[in-house]
């Protein structure tokens, strides 16, 4: 394995800053993405929540229309009893067989009567759910039309951007490779405890970019001289001068370019 290049503290500087400004280029491309992919499976699950509610309603239906079969079948079975019932009163030998089979008939009538009101609530049931089913298919494909139209800007992101980002990544590691570990570590360590992902900053009109604390006169000087590697006291990021900076910078934007 061939040793690495032993870089001087301005180059690896220069290394570092190149490394920023490159990782801060993979940021914007995902921020511009920015909440599209939750999204997206926000609005899959959402979708799959009215299939599941569309699908159990059509299952309630169906087992409601079974029940109304069900009563029909009993009323069915009670006109069969109840004519059968009124032929044996023809052949009754006194009044208690007769009014024994009344009573039977009286008792079939009302279960007739109990069949008829459940059918009729049942029927109820079934145009109250479809009313449900109906509302719930509308908002499902106000949903799938939405999702649709989120994915189809996804996509257009994603094809965008996807290409430029994979170079950008194997760009980052390839210039990861320049620097000696302990300080690609460092840098690493840095980015990931700061919210805008800014481990290396130049110094803007005395103060450290992104942190704003004013730089000491002295401290700007040895940062300007670029013999050692600096950090701002205040938010632990390395601290590069302005001019090395837009060097580094006019360097990357040709880059980025050819990318895009």
């Amino acid at each position: 394995m061939a040793k690495k290049k032993e870089l001087n503290v301005e180059e690896r500087l220069r290394a570092l800053y190149d490394l920023q400004l490159i990782d801060s280029r993979v940021d914007e491309i995902r921020n511009v993405r920015g909440e599209l992919p939750l999204e997206v499976r926000d609005l899959e699950d959402e979708v799959q929540g009215f299939n599941l509610r569309v699908s159990k309603l059509e299952d309630e239906l169906q087992e409601i229309d079974n029940l109304i079969k069900a009563k029909k079948n009993v009323i069915e079975e009670s006109k069969s009893l109840i004519k059968k019932y009124n032929e044996q009163q023809k052949n009754v030998r006194n009044n208690r067989e007769f009014n024994s089979l009344s009573k039977e008939i009286e008792f079939q009538d009302l279960e007739i009567q109990l069949a008829e009101k459940h059918i009729k609530e049942f029927k109820a049931k079934i145009e109250q759910k479809n009313e449900i089913i109906s509302e719930t298919k509308e908002r499902l494909k106000e949903r799938e039309d939405h999702l649709n139209h989120k994915k189809n800007d996804l996509n257009d992101i994603l094809a965008e951007t996807e290409k430029e980002e994979k170079i950008l990544l194997k760009k980052s590691e390839e210039y990861k490779t320049k620097i000696e570990d302990r300080l690609a570590n460092a840098y690493s360590k840095i980015r990931s405890s700061v919210k805008n992902g800014l481990a290396v900053v130049p110094i803007e009109r005395g103060a450290s970019g992104g942190s704003y604390f004013t730089i000491p006169p002295q401290v700007q000087v040895e940062i300007a001289a670029r013999k050692k590697i600096i950090t701002d006291e205040h938010s632990g990021r390395i601290l590069v001068d302005s001019e090395l900076a837009d060097e580094q910078r006019k360097k990357m934007i040709k880059l980025f370019s050819k990318m895009s």
